[in-house]
């Protein structure tokens, strides 16, 4: 039997890491393995099939690199029970299994492509298309699994910091078609590009940390005028905070009814998690927003202690309300309005973003002009981002920093 043969059968025999067998450059890892008996044809088309695979995905150059790096990040029975810190109540069979698989991956992972082609069974029959195939680098595994004999304790110790899974290797998501999809580009802003609005953004950040440090922390509304960094702030606290494991996972409004699907999926998992709704407001108290009310407080269902809601809106209170609902057609009045204020008052923070006066918006565009480094006279940058302003009816922080950017799009 070859190394090549030797690898294959192997790599099928993996049972605990067996998912990593479902992703493609594995996958088609494998099958190159298993073609090594094939006739030329499929053997050659298999080969040019991995190596554009590898060129695709960006590692023909560290080929084990990233074969190690799929399988830390699946998601299976012992990176579960590690990242819930109960590997202890696994058996001892499921433990000697991951370790053999690591064995297994870092291995088969490391064989050469030289190997491959030595062990092909009709190589020389097509001696001259070989030597003139593209080959790839495998590069070193992951630290984790670099050293096998450790490889279990190490690995399990990344999960118990990072998760598992997709929420290892992701920090933004978004709910969509029934399931959490990672967010492949987040946004990069951070807390430093932030500039003004410090006291609000302090309340949000302190409730934030409050959080990850397993003390008592609010949902939190985030409301004002608009470009007032309320979206930004909540992204900027992503960015931050997520190596101390906080996660973010946005729901559209209009799927509000899925929270306890959503709170299911996500409620064992030993991340933090922040439920993110952007730009929340209703027309009238629709089944979206009774839905959000019961998870807010006062639903069967309680919220799991590793969630928080971060909300923006527009709106203080949120509902949309008009004259007529306040003469209203019930008989009640004061329950219809006390109805519509109630989903407001269940955030337990409520933190005003309103637009700056002309001295914050003039401070802010100093701050991000400071920062970006643009060269102009004071007096002359104020005047010209005074017009900016006006020119787009009003001061935002959104405001002062499109203006920076258009100093540098007109150079």
């Amino acid at each position: 039997m070859t190394k090549t043969e030797e690898y294959a059968l192997k790599m099928q025999s993996l049972s605990i890491y067996k998912g990593i067998l479902n992703r493609s450059v594995p996958s088609q890892f494998l099958k190159l393995l298993k073609s090594s008996n094939s006739l030329p044809d499929e053997f050659l088309s298999v080969w040019g099939d991995f190596f554009a695979l590898l060129c695709e995905k960006g590692c023909q150059d560290n080929l084990c690199t990233y074969i190690t790096k799929a399988a830390l990040y699946d998601e299976n029975s012992f990176s579960k029970a590690a990242a819930s810190d109960k590997l202890s109540d696994l058996p001892e069979s499921i433990i000697s299994a991951a370790r053999r698989d690591i064995s297994i991956i870092v291995e088969a992972s490391l064989i050469q492509p030289e190997q491959i082609l030595s062990d092909y069974k009709y190589k020389d029959e097509i001696s001259a298309i070989i030597d003139t195939l593209p080959l790839w680098k495998t590069d070193e595994p992951l630290k984790q699994m670099a050293d096998t004999e450790n490889a279990v304790s190490l690995s399990a110790d990344f999960y118990r910091r990072n998760g598992c899974g997709m929420f290892a290797r992701y920090k933004a998501f978004i709910w969509r078609d029934g399931s959490i999809h990672p967010v492949l580009h987040p946004d990069s802003v951070t807390l430093e590009d932030l500039k003004g609005y410090s006291y609000a953004r302090n309340l949000v950040i302190n409730n934030t940390r409050a959080f990850l440090n397993g003390q008592s922390a609010n949902n939190c509304l985030l409301y004002g005028d608009k470009g007032t960094g309320k979206s930004s702030t909540v992204k900027a606290i992503l960015n931050e905070y997520c190596t101390q494991g906080l996660r973010v996972v946005e729901m559209p409004k209009e799927r509000l009814c899925d929270f306890p699907l959503l709170i299911d999926k996500i409620a064992m998992v030993p991340m933090k998690f922040i439920l993110y709704i952007d730009d929340l407001s209703f027309q009238t108290q629709d089944n979206s927003y009774t839905s959000l009310k019961a998870v807010l407080e006062g639903g069967l269902a309680a919220r799991p202690e590793n969630t928080l809601i971060y909300a923006t809106s527009n709106r203080r209170h949120i509902v949309k309300e008009t004259f007529s609902d306040r003469e209203g057609g019930e008989l009640h009045r004061n329950d219809q309005m006390q109805e519509s204020l109630s989903l407001a008052d269940r955030f337990g923070l409520s933190v005003n973003f309103s637009a700056p006066s002309k001295q914050d918006y003039l401070d802010i565009v100093a701050a991000i002009a400071a920062q970006r480094g643009v060269d102009m006279e004071q007096s002359e940058l104020f005047k010209k981002a005074e017009s900016w302003a006006l020119d787009r009816g009003g001061r935002s922080a959104r405001c002062a920093r499109q203006f920076i950017d258009s100093l540098f799009v007109n150079k």
